[in-house]
């Protein structure tokens, strides 16, 4: 019986279930692999829950400005400092650090994804002032930037059926009809670059569909709420932060 016993032991698997089993190698890696894949979709998933709630607020105007963030006084700040020079002491983060780190991440991959579609796209960053853009329609601007009344690009008049053109290369990564905003367009450009072409009557591009610049995205329209005519509301976004268009855009 005892021979049973210990062959029984030996040679099944029913010594995986005893108290301080330690041979299950593989089995044991496979549980860690797991766990780590398990990790990182979590990670990319708040990623991806993180950007479409920033996109939300790009299209409905609700961002955040410095007026939102409360500076640290003097001694809060030195007093953060000294913790961080303590070795082994534990750091609490901020709100805004927790952000700042979310958004990094987000970035690299968004990077990742960008290099795997294109061999060039995704390159060095390079400043706002040094890239060129063209106007996705050319016509009088009726309505300027105004980030005081949260009006965060400028509003194009031009003639009906014109054609709107992507002011940049990039990938669509929104192509949908909203409340407020009618038939809208959202493109990733390089360098940290994000326009927005709302209110349009037709749209001619599918999300995750590549543009180049200076093709046909969409049509003019008066779709939307916010909107009381025919034009084009073009938003322009550099770094997660909106510019006035109209310094970098000849219209």
């Amino acid at each position: 019986m005892a021979t049973l016993v210990i062959l029984l032991i030996a040679y099944t698997p029913v010594k995986r279930y005893l108290p301080g089993y330690q041979g299950g190698g593989n089995n044991g890696r496979e549980v860690i692999a797991l766990a780590r894949e398990v990790e990182s979709l979590e990670k990319e998933l708040r990623a991806q829950q993180k950007y479409t709630e920033n996109v939300r607020r790009m299209l409905v105007g609700d961002v955040q400005t410095e007026k939102d963030v409360q500076p640290l006084n003097k001694e809060t700040k030195e007093s953060k400092e000294q913790d961080a020079a303590k070795p082994g002491k534990k750091v609490d983060l901020s709100e805004a650090d927790r952000q700042l780190r979310q958004e990094t991440e987000l970035d690299q991959l968004a990077s990742v994804v960008r290099q795997g579609r294109s061999t060039n796209f995704g390159s060095a960053d390079v400043p706002i002032e040094q890239l060129f853009f063209i106007p996705p329609i050319r016509g009088e601007i009726s309505a300027s930037y105004a980030r005081e009344k949260s009006h965060y690009g400028v509003d194009i008049l031009a003639p009906k059926n014109t054609a709107i053109k992507a002011t940049m290369d990039g990938y669509v990564f929104l192509s949908d009809w909203t409340l407020e905003t009618g038939n809208t367009i959202g493109i990733q450009h390089d360098h940290n670059i994000v326009s927005f072409y709302k209110h349009n009557s037709l749209l001619l591009k599918k999300a995750g569909s590549f543009v180049r610049a200076g093709e046909a995205i969409a049509i003019i329209g008066n779709t939307g709420t916010l909107s009381t005519g025919p034009h084009l509301h073009f938003e322009l976004w550099n770094k997660g932060k909106p510019v006035d268009p109209a310094d970098y855009v000849a219209f």
